[in-house]
């Protein structure tokens, strides 16, 4: 009998050493807090924010519309309307991480757009021919800094070079061909859910060179809707189907400062300033991994489409000609490789 009861205090008096051991062992180490000195910084997303596009490739198809009489300069003649049937437009961009830390995120790019106008019967019209005869080509390199100070407030700074003509055989790649763009944001980051920022821009995007203040806001208003807005550029409402299908509906400003030789005429090199405000229905769907489809439809409004004499003109005296284009409906499809 004294074997068994020294036995059984044995077993017990184990059982508790073993229970108390294994309370130490998972301790909840989620009652402490930080520690000191570790400083967090603003992520440049918030919540289901529509991924970042590091190579896209796309095609745009513009409807056909009319180009009424080009309006010249009072020391020139009127000439005939001419009608586009169509212009086929290629676009390429792409983004690559240089530098990607909670600290800094630097990114290098390049972009493509070229625009091949189609006019009906171009005759005898020296403008109307070079369209039907080259591409409008805007190439150019890019570079992007999202610099987070802290856990709330960040800044942006982005600048681009490009090189915009009407180029054929006899047209060479020159310095009047080179715009140059920048835009710097001072921003703050509320939550994952919302982040606001203000700063100004020098930019082409309305054919000419114009600085504007610049109003960045990114918000997530719950699992299914959210904006986008980089205005006056652009800015869209999304709507999150699931996670790998979204909707946008928004606009965007595109356009740039084209050199361009017109023959028989008395100057060597124009000017064609062209701006196009688009407003438009955006669908995204990822198709596997990291490679997603888009495809949008919209309205392609003239904004500027006037041949100046002198780069960055504005005067009308420096005004070779200018037309109200008709705004046709466009459709634009692009495979895109993203962030993840």
């Amino acid at each position: 009998m004294k074997i068994q009861l020294t036995i059984l205090f044995a077993s017990l008096s184990f059982l508790s050493f073993s229970q108390t051991d294994s309370t130490e062992v998972l301790e909840d180490y989620s009652n402490y807090g930080e520690p000191e000195g570790v400083k967090r910084y603003a992520t440049q997303k918030v919540l289901n924010q529509t991924p970042q596009k590091i190579i896209s490739l796309g095609y745009e198809y513009t409807g056909g519309f009319h180009m009424p009489g080009l309006r010249i300069a009072e020391s020139f003649s009127i000439l005939e309307d001419r009608h586009v049937s169509q212009v086929n437009v290629v676009k390429a961009q792409l983004n690559i991480p240089v530098v990607a830390t909670n600290k800094i995120i630097w990114q290098l790019g390049a972009n493509y757009w070229g625009s091949q106008f189609q006019v009906e019967n171009p005759g005898t019209n020296a403008f109307a021919q070079l369209l039907n005869q080259s591409s409008l080509i805007s190439a150019g390199i890019n570079s992007t800094i999202f610099k987070p100070l802290n856990e709330t407030n960040f800044m942006i700074f982005q600048a681009s070079a490009d090189v915009n003509g009407l180029f054929n055989q006899q047209a060479k790649v020159t310095s009047n061909a080179l715009t140059l763009s920048a835009t710097a944001i001072y921003g703050w980051k509320k939550s994952e859910n919302n982040m606001i920022g203000t700063g100004i821009a020098r930019t082409y995007r309305a054919g000419r060179l114009i600085y504007v203040p610049v109003l960045f806001w990114n918000k997530t208003f719950n699992d299914k809707w959210g904006m986008e807005l980089l205005v006056p550029a652009r800015g869209f409402v999304r709507y999150n189907i699931n996670t790998s299908n979204i909707i946008q509906a928004g606009f965007e400003l595109e356009g740039n400062q084209f050199s361009m030789p017109i023959p028989s005429t008395q100057r060597d090199l124009f000017y064609l300033q062209r701006g196009e405000f688009k407003p438009r229905i955006m669908w995204d769907k990822k198709i596997t991994g990291f490679l997603w489809f888009s495809a949008q439809v919209g309205l392609r409004y003239n904004y500027r489409f006037d041949v100046m004499n002198k780069y960055d003109g504005k005067e009308d005296n420096e005004r070779y000609f200018t037309s109200n284009l008709g705004n046709p409906l466009y459709f634009n499809f692009s495979l895109n490789f993203v962030s993840p």
